[in-house]
């Protein structure tokens, strides 16, 4: 994908030869919309300009995309600065795998993921977080660090019982949707991509309001049974 980077040489470097962050509101004078925001690389960029066409704009999709690695002390406060100003989301995707190379993949990249996540779920409460599997790239030995990232992704969300949604597959089961360096994808890779969010941000959706239909139903419940309680107690008083 142009104007994006990747850094093809492993590297000890904190920060990457090109840092940069992306970011998307989209209609951002409607107020009371369908959103979702969708935090990650170049390849969620480029997912979530397609994914709110395949909506028919029926959910709009913001996004976050940086190159920070997941151990950038700046990463948790530029999400938080955005997230305010777009104000409404009614679910969170995060992703976080083909940056941060000068990480060890067993140890130091699961912890500062851990620590990322547990921002999210602690700064977008009460909002659906799912996790987004890195995307499967063309060089083998890359590829496989890839893997031990995502193995760790899902271990986190199992640990915080997170949604766990597989872009990996999607794009390993067809490795002819990935362009010539071998990383980002053709507009067909990304619409593939795009549908996947979509109909997952639906069910995230659904099962997020059917959730709080209950929760609201059973407070219902139990207020009018203790209300009854003391309706009952204040009559036995009055008598």
């Amino acid at each position: 994908m142009k104007g994006f980077t990747y850094e093809f040489e492993n590297s000890y470097e904190k920060l990457e030869t090109y840092e940069w962050d992306n970011v998307w509101w989209e209609h951002a004078n409607v107020t009371g919309a369908a959103r979702a925001l969708y935090i990650g690389d170049s390849i969620s960029c480029g997912t979530r300009r397609i994914a709110t066409e395949v909506a028919e704009e029926k959910i709009y999709f913001d996004g976050f995309g940086t190159s920070k690695a997941v151990d950038n002390p700046y990463f948790a406060d530029s999400v938080r600065c955005f997230a305010r100003q777009q104000g409404e989301r009614g679910v969170v995707f995060f992703n976080n795998g083909l940056h941060g190379w000068h990480l060890d993949d067993k140890t130091e990249y699961p912890k500062c993921y851990e620590e990322l996540v547990k921002f999210l779920v602690a700064e977008f409460e009460g909002t659906p977080v799912a996790i987004v599997l890195t995307t499967a790239v063309a060089d083998p030995v890359r590829d496989a660090r890839v893997v031990e990232r995502n193995n760790a992704a899902i271990a986190i969300a199992e640990k915080y019982g997170l949604p766990v949604v597989d872009f990996y597959s999607i794009v390993k089961s067809d490795m002819g949707l990935l362009v010539g360096d071998g990383v980002h994808l053709k507009s067909e890779g990304y619409r593939k991509l795009a549908t996947e969010l979509v109909n997952r941000a639906k069910e995230l959706a659904c099962d997020f309001l059917e959730k709080v239909a209950q929760k609201l139903f059973w407070e219902i419940i139990f207020r009018g049974e203790c209300a009854r309680l003391l309706c009952v107690r204040f009559t036995d008083w009055e008598l």
